[in-house]
């Protein structure tokens, strides 16, 4: 056969029935760690910058 021939016979049926077990769970690869960040602000300082947030809003 040529470069760009096509056979049939060649081609075989995909099955697409899959088990559940061969599936990927979502959940296998979940993390149920914590993350910590400093920001350099103070808990005061972040609520009167989300009350100015708010105030701009109405």
């Amino acid at each position: 056969m040529g470069f760009g021939s096509y056979d049939e016979s060649e081609q075989q049926e995909v099955d697409a029935d899959f088990d559940d077990d061969d599936a990927v769970q979502s959940g296998e690869n979940s993390h149920n760690g914590t993350i910590e960040f400093e920001n350099g602000a103070s808990s005061d300082e972040l609520l009167d910058r989300l009350k100015e947030i708010k105030d701009e809003n109405d």
